[in-house]
């Protein structure tokens, strides 16, 4: 059960139950930016629970859970980048329709800043907190090697993905894998925030999910260029970084700034891969400060 009274409503997109978490802000001005806030693999809009009180004190937040994901339905379908990105702009569209600040972490943010760029209107800033860039860990393999690779992950996928789903959908083993790659202090990992991963992946078209997530996540074509949305985005983008993010190098902040001459890189000590729920205070701060210096 989580401890805060956020408030959910369901949203019917393209004929999937989809669920969305929001607060209003507590001084609301004709000049308030909202946020949107996007979760990362395996998690919902509940992994923003420590964030969107204090975020919500000046600004109207809210926190989607993407298809496949969280309390949305988790459809037989090919996932992509793309598929999540229409549904940030069909979501904005629908709910928001005024410049935003999107917020993402992990897959979140590669989401936030793909919708920025091929949805310029939606976008007022951007928050990435811990980026990661398909196309650059796709590019790593040689091509001659790459439709080997996709059909030996595709079989083995075929064969051992719902076996191994059955398995670190339990909440002992969610525990071992977030205090292994996501977060460097393990006393952040309670029961709630295990709860918040396991939940979903009790859905019964869950392992269904969980096997086209993988496949379509190895596949050629899953996300749009990340360096090339950086380069041609004119608009403010906060960088944080976890200094001990063990799921994507801290290096990689200090390459993808460089394709921005609207970032800003901040790198936070002794964070892992989910700074946001590990220390959410400063990462609030972050987040506020910014907006404030950017002009809200």
């Amino acid at each position: 059960m989580i401890a805060l009274s956020l408030r959910y409503r369901d949203w019917v997109w393209r004929g999937w139950q989809t669920r969305y978490t929001f607060q209003r802000a507590e001084v609301l001005t004709p000049h308030t930016v909202p946020i949107l806030l996007l979760h990362g693999f395996g998690a919902s809009g509940d992994h923003w629970r420590n964030n969107m009180p204090t975020l919500a004190q000046h600004h109207s937040v809210y926190a989607l859970d993407l298809v496949g994901f969280g309390a949305s339905e988790k459809p037989p379908t090919d996932y992509s980048i793309y598929l999540w990105v229409e549904q940030v702009a069909d979501f904005w569209q629908t709910f928001i329709n005024r410049p935003t600040i999107l917020v993402g972490n992990s897959i979140g943010s590669l989401v936030a800043a793909i919708a920025a760029h091929t949805h310029p209107e939606i976008a007022k800033g951007v928050v990435t907190i811990s980026l990661p860039d398909i196309e650059a860990l796709q590019a790593m393999v040689p091509k001659p090697v790459r439709p080997i690779k996709s059909a030996l992950e595709a079989f083995a996928s075929a064969i051992f993905a719902k076996p191994m789903f059955q398995i670190i959908r339990q909440p002992s083993v969610i525990r071992f894998v977030l205090g292994q790659i996501a977060y460097r202090d393990r006393t952040h990992i309670d029961d709630e925030l295990v709860e918040i991963i396991a939940k979903p992946a009790r859905d019964p078209q869950a392992a269904e999910a969980f096997v086209r997530l993988g496949q379509s996540l190895n596949r050629p074509g899953y996300s749009p260029s990340l360096t090339q949305a950086l380069t041609e985005l004119e608009i403010p983008i906060l960088m944080l970084w976890g200094t001990q993010d063990k799921a994507i190098p801290p290096s990689e902040g200090a390459r993808l700034v460089q394709y921005s001459n609207f970032a800003h890189l901040v790198y936070l000590d002794d964070m892992g891969h989910c700074a946001h729920d590990e220390a959410p205070e400063r990462v609030n701060q972050e987040i506020l400060t910014w907006i404030a210096a950017i002009g809200s």
